[in-house]
């Protein structure tokens, strides 16, 4: 029998690695790969880190960065762009002009500025360059609140913004949706609040998880990518994606001595693992 077999969505993600696979690329890879995408990959950045916070990130020369995308791009065909950590204001141009050779993909864009632990991972001439460059071309950007303050602050802010008037100034730059993930509010429930260009779209609760988590934004991100390339509407690959994600959370597990990592695979461990992780949340270990 020479039937061939189809191929399934590919995902290409520009991230940094993340040596303990919690968040960065392979974060995205393992996220991508759990739900039925096949993940291909343009390395941005080396961290050193473990589950406690990041030591140091040593960002990857531009001129690799667009070989390794366009080489990928040349030879096969993309259903989604996913893009974390790019490391250098450089990069951030590179990655830019590569997709926009490509305006009909959908583009998921996670800012992510900084880690779980506060490390710095993107300053403000990167924060710049994404605003300028990046975000004009994201079908859909997927900041914590204080990333999505940070990006949308402006100089004659006197006190915090409120996040729907940085959902807001956010589609001005350019980005055709936003998702404001509340993991980092304080509030009894995590509030997503989705926001294309009419206002608000679609607002999620969900239940607040002891713990804290490396690599949830990762893992949203790369879940709305993978359902986007699987031909989903933002709407339902935004409200699947966190479903997906919420459930690798409540599957987490604490391998070291800092943050749980979510459990990608949650699915394929039998219904022992529904709650695994509950005890040791609420030990604090």
């Amino acid at each position: 029998m020479n039937t061939k077999i189809p191929t399934p969505p590919l995902v290409l993600v520009f991230a940094a690695s993340d040596p303990t696979a919690g968040a960065g690329i392979q974060a995205d890879m393992l996220t991508l790969a759990s739900l039925g995408c096949h993940p291909l990959s343009a390395l941005t950045a080396i961290t050193v880190q473990d589950t406690v916070g990041v030591d140091s990130v040593h960002p990857v020369a531009a001129e690799l960065v667009e070989r390794q995308a366009r080489t990928l791009l040349e030879d096969m065909q993309v259903a989604a762009f996913k893009l974390g950590v790019l490391g250098s204001v450089e990069n951030v141009v590179a990655i830019a002009e590569i997709v926009s050779d490509y305006p009909d993909i959908p583009l998921v864009f996670d800012p992510v500025l900084a880690s779980g632990r506060g490390d710095d991972l993107s300053g403000e001439e990167i924060i710049s360059a994404m605003r300028e460059l990046l975000l004009p071309q994201a079908t859909i950007l997927t900041p914590n609140a204080p990333e999505a303050r940070r990006l949308a602050e402006h100089e004659d802010d006197e006190n915090e913004p409120a996040i729907d008037l940085c959902a807001h100034r956010l589609i001005e730059m350019g980005a055709q949706h936003i998702l404001i993930t509340g993991t980092h509010e304080n509030t009894p429930e995590v509030i997503n609040t989705l926001y294309g260009v009419d206002g608000v779209l679609r607002r999620d609760r969900w239940e607040r998880l002891p713990g804290s988590y490396h690599g949830s934004g990762c893992t949203l991100a790369s879940a709305i990518a993978g359902c986007l390339a699987g031909g989903a509407s933002i709407e339902d690959a935004v409200r699947d994606a966190q479903d997906y994600t919420w459930q690798t959370l409540a599957n987490g597990f604490r391998p070291g001595m800092g943050q749980f990592i979510p459990d990608r695979f949650f699915w394929a461990r039998g219904d022992d693992n529904d709650t695994a992780g509950e005890d040791d949340r609420r030990d604090g270990r």
